[in-house]
């Protein structure tokens, strides 16, 4: 579901997206396409800016890797 949330005072773009989205990177790609124009406004994000977020129920979240492909740094 695609939903419209608020910019905080200050606040950068991937703060913004995980904030609503508990995602990183992909999440962030995902918000930038649907959003043209945002990333000209800089890092900062002016308090109150209206951000779409596009429906990301398709993606796997981040940290959501196939178990048996994660690499165990400690037995």
């Amino acid at each position: 579901m695609t939903r419209v949330v608020q910019a905080r005072q200050g606040e950068p773009i991937d703060r913004l997206v995980w904030r609503v989205t508990g995602r990183g990177s992909p999440a962030i790609e995902a918000v930038l396409a649907a959003n043209p124009g945002l990333a000209a406004r800089g890092q900062a994000l002016p308090e109150g800016l209206d951000v779409v977020i596009p429906d990301l129920a398709e993606a796997p979240a981040d940290g959501a890797a196939d178990p048996a492909a994660m690499i165990q740094l400690w037995d």
